[in-house]
């Protein structure tokens, strides 16, 4: 960590006595100079600001030239230990007792001996430009997890299509620690994606109607094999109205659920116990969350790991940074709904680790979800444009998923060929490719006449901020969708753009 040692300037000080005309001509001399220190001995006992000096000068300085220093400099200037870290002194200007105002500061050693001095408005300047550079970074790290998730999204659909195959024992065993592997990678990657974004202030959530009894259901029906897997039971139970629904956001209590399961599986073999409980007042609903195993690891070190995620213990290897991961974006979703995480350890082996929250009651008669993803109306046949092989191949397996044929182009001049021949529903469309890009792809397309200039084109990609979505809009495009790409969300811009569409030939 930079401390202020590295940015103060070590000139030498003045005395006292120093006439005021000849301190006056040493900042004539140097105009980067910010201010002077006036020193004692080796203490530090006042300061000379560049600005008040000068200002004084051309309104009285036939009077001051020749007075001591002494009685015109701030004799209570901002002292501080070349030794602070640059950041800690920054953050902490705002509740200093010193004003603003004093624009500089002068730095001493362990002993109180002068060390130099320091200009605020340099130092504000080199903090901005750092934190700028931090965000910058972060930017960038985050778009490259983005990326990454993206990748893995594609090794799952391939793997899920080769598990459809006809595979030997041995290569059915390889496809499938492919792909709980890269399961695995891709939750660790959203959760430190959704980590970053909470501590900038950006988590979101989404309250929903959501029924508690099939919720925890899911919990059972995500866990329950894995848990055999690796030698352990787990065991989920509900406790409430078998009717009621709260409004809260379900995929991110689900996410708590899989870290806190994730947690009592790392720590080896027993019962793993999940319970969810609801207590109704009136319009509110209490709800509590535990999960309690009896597994035989480090009690201690587990405790630890819970308390402090991100801390020495959970960051041996790269598995306990993973759940470490998990953990602390559990901590930050729960204090975000309104119940902080706590833990215990058991009497026995093991601990306890649950939540307290309190929710609106909500109806969910008509809330159940539709199990069945796929658009409406007749299989289309969808042109997917994108110099990604990885992304081709998740866009054709979602297509496969919907019941819906596809054909492949590597870029946008690619697309606007086979756009010509009008056999395509639909065209999913990348937005940044050699050649062509998706925009002018789709303002090339949009020219055509026929069926072929006519075709819904949708949006493939990463950037989807409203200004973003605009220009898409304007090229040509009927709708966007997020790399990397929900089945969701790709199943209902589908059933809006081709359900439409059949409508229309129906009434023909």
């Amino acid at each position: 960590m930079e401390t202020l040692t590295r940015l103060i300037d070590t000139r030498a000080p003045i005395s006292p006595d120093t006439p005021s005309g000849a301190v006056a001509a040493m900042f004539d001399a140097d105009p980067a100079l910010p201010a002077l220190a006036v020193v004692e001995g080796d203490a530090p006992v006042g300061l000379v600001y560049r600005d008040v000096l000068q200002g004084m000068m051309r309104v009285a300085g036939p009077h001051l030239i020749d007075k001591p220093i002494s009685e015109i400099m701030d004799a209570e200037p901002r002292v501080v230990s070349a030794a602070t870290a640059a950041d800690l002194f920054v953050n902490g200007l705002a509740d200093s007792p010193t004003p603003v105002f004093r624009t500089a500061y002068v730095a001493v050693d362990a002993a109180g001996r002068y060390a130099g001095v320091g200009g605020l408005g340099s130092l504000l300047a080199s903090h901005r430009r750092r934190q700028r550079d931090a965000r910058d970074a972060m930017a960038m790290v985050e778009r490259l997890a983005g990326d990454i998730g993206a990748h893995l999204d594609g090794v799952l659909a391939i793997t899920e299509r080769l598990e459809q195959q006809r595979l030997t024992p041995d290569a059915s065993a390889f496809v499938r620690a492919i792909g709980d592997t890269s399961r695995d990678m891709s939750a660790t990657v959203a959760r430190a994606i959704d980590l970053h974004r909470s501590a900038r202030g950006q988590l979101t959530l989404a309250p929903a109607p959501t029924r508690l009894r099939d919720f925890a259901d899911a919990v059972e029906a995500r866990w329950a094999a894995r848990a055999q897997e690796g030698g352990s039971t787990l065991l989920v139970s509900y406790d409430g109205d078998p009717e009621c629904g709260v409004q809260v956001d379900g995929e991110r209590l689900l996410q708590v659920f899989d870290v806190l399961i994730e947690n009592a599986l790392a720590a080896g073999r027993g019962m793993i116990e999940t319970r969810l409980t609801a207590r109704c007042e009136g319009e509110i609903v209490h709800l509590e969350g535990l999960v309690r195993d009896n597994t035989g690891g480090h009690t201690d070190e587990r405790l630890a790991r819970i308390n402090d995620p991100l801390g020495p213990v959970s960051l041996r290897d790269s598995n306990e940074m993973a759940l470490g991961v998990g953990l602390a974006l559990a901590h930050r979703v729960l204090r975000a709904m309104g119940g902080p995480l706590h833990a215990e350890a058991n009497r026995g082996a093991g601990l306890t680790v649950g939540f307290s929250l309190s929710a609106e009651a909500a109806s969910t008669q008509a809330e159940a979800p539709d199990t069945d993803s796929a658009p409406a109306g007749r299989a289309a046949h969808i042109l997917i444009v994108d110099d990604n092989a990885t992304n081709r191949m998740v866009a054709e397996a979602l297509c496969d998923m919907f019941e819906c044929t596809s054909e492949q182009a590597v870029d946008g001049v690619e697309a606007v060929e086979m756009a010509k021949s009008g056999r395509y529903d639909l065209i999913l469309m990348d937005i940044k490719m050699p050649r062509m890009d998706g925009i002018a792809a789709t303002r090339a397309i949009r020219d055509m006449a026929g069926r072929g200039g006519s075709v819904p084109i949708v949006a493939l990609t990463a950037n989807a901020d409203p200004a973003d979505v605009q220009t898409y809009v304007a090229a040509g495009m009927q709708d966007v969708v997020e790399k990397p790409i929900k089945p969701e969300r790709l199943a209902v811009v589908l059933s809006a753009l081709l359900g439409g569409e059949d409508e229309a030939e129906e009434a023909a």
